[in-house]
């Protein structure tokens, strides 16, 4: 487990009026290693093995990705940002969720990294090449570092809307008229992982990569058996970063939960949205702001069911914002927007949900029938 680290002067508190209630009680979770292997920089994409390209490409479109390579085999997408692709997908047999790769900072951190996990470091499949070390988390998920080439130029943005507030007239003789047209992916901004292992995941993150948690969630009645999710971002020392690039919540199955992309605006979220919308595909949740991360937010099902996040003005944290505590609870996931539906909660019971249960329960992992039973009153509460 990480040590835990000493409050200082160089953590802002208190946290009222800042992003939580609550802070760290004395000899709980720590929020960050004494010393990481390495600090990884940002996500840098996420791997998917589908079967069918051709319609996995056209939702592609739709949600607003711009493909920065396609063969047979392989479909990278991409945002308007430079850098490196949000995603990939290879054709498959079935539709599933490979695992995340993380961007190194430098490329001696490959090494550092490689001779820390007994690892080697290889060439990159990835267009412009580069150099990646292949690791396995606590849960399971293959985990890349990887250190690119070539960045890909940026592209053409969709601007913002110029907005009228109050006396505040910025915007006369002219009207609002945003296109009925995709939202344009700017980039990549978060993963969120379902693990059995929490605990075990959660530390190896932090001493592994040098990750940092910005807000930690607990189970109403068993706070003193540790947290239940942890929102974490990268750590960037004075520069501020997103409040999580990855997010992670125990629960009975190992898997994939969401992912979250960036766009303009609240405008290009709606006009997306209808878009979407008019084209079949199923709305999960949204529209609304979330309280962690404080992100205007609206979840989207993919034709391979899948669920994909539009978002807009997410919280950025420096190094020395401590983390918050607060209790898990459905009505905690938002400030304002729609009830969260069943899909999102993915509390809707299907087969393979009961044999989740009942391998969690039977497993050498964190569930037990008091976590089990915390989690339902919490998707109930």
């Amino acid at each position: 487990m990480s040590e835990t680290r000493v409050h200082g002067p160089y953590l802002k508190t208190p946290h009222q009026d800042l992003h939580s209630e609550h802070g760290a009680l004395r000899g709980e979770h720590p929020d960050r290693s004494r010393n990481p292997v390495i600090k990884v920089a940002d996500l840098a994409w996420l791997e998917f093995e589908k079967p069918n390209l051709d319609r996995a490409e056209v939702f592609a479109r739709d949600f607003g990705f711009q493909i920065a390579a396609r063969t047979e085999s392989e479909l990278w997408l991409r945002g308007t940002f430079a850098g490196t692709p949000c995603t990939v997908i290879r054709r498959g047999r079935t539709s599933r969720f490979i695992g995340p790769a993380f961007r190194a900072a430098e490329r001696a951190d490959l090494d550092r990294l490689a001779r820390a996990t007994g690892s080697d470091v290889r060439d990159a499949d990835v267009p412009g090449g580069g150099s990646t070390v292949h690791l396995l988390d606590p849960s399971g998920f293959p985990v890349r570092v990887v250190h690119c080439g070539e960045q890909l130029p940026a592209l053409p943005e969709q601007r913002p809307l110029l907005l009228n507030f109050g006396t505040d007239h910025r915007r006369t003789n002219a009207t609002q008229r945003p296109p009925r047209e995709p939202s344009r992916i700017q980039r990549l901004g978060h993963v969120v992982l379902e693990t059995r292992v929490f605990a075990r995941a959660l530390d190896w993150y932090l001493d592994t990569l040098g990750m940092i948690v910005s807000d930690f969630l607990f189970l109403d009645g068993q706070r003193d058996r540790g947290p239940v999710m942890a929102f974490i971002r990268c750590d960037l020392g004075s520069v501020p970063a997103d409040h999580h690039t990855l997010a992670m919540h125990l629960g009975p199955g190992t898997g994939y939960v969401h992912s979250a992309y960036q766009v303009t605006d609240l405008d290009s979220i709606a006009a997306g949205g209808e878009y979407l919308k008019e084209r079949g595909y199923q709305r999960s949740w949204g529209i609304g702001r979330h309280i962690q991360g404080s992100q205007l937010f609206d979840y989207w099902r993919d034709p391979d069911h899948f669920m994909l996040e539009h978002f807009a003005d997410g919280d950025l944290f420096s190094c020395d914002v401590e983390p918050g505590w607060a209790p898990m609870s459905t009505s905690g996931l938002a400030q304002w927007g729609p009830p969260a539906t069943r899909d999102f909660l993915g509390t809707s019971p299907s087969p393979q949900r009961v044999r989740d249960v009942i391998q969690a329960l039977r497993g050498d992992n964190e569930i037990d029938r008091g976590r089990l039973l915390g989690l339902l009153k919490a998707a109930m509460s």
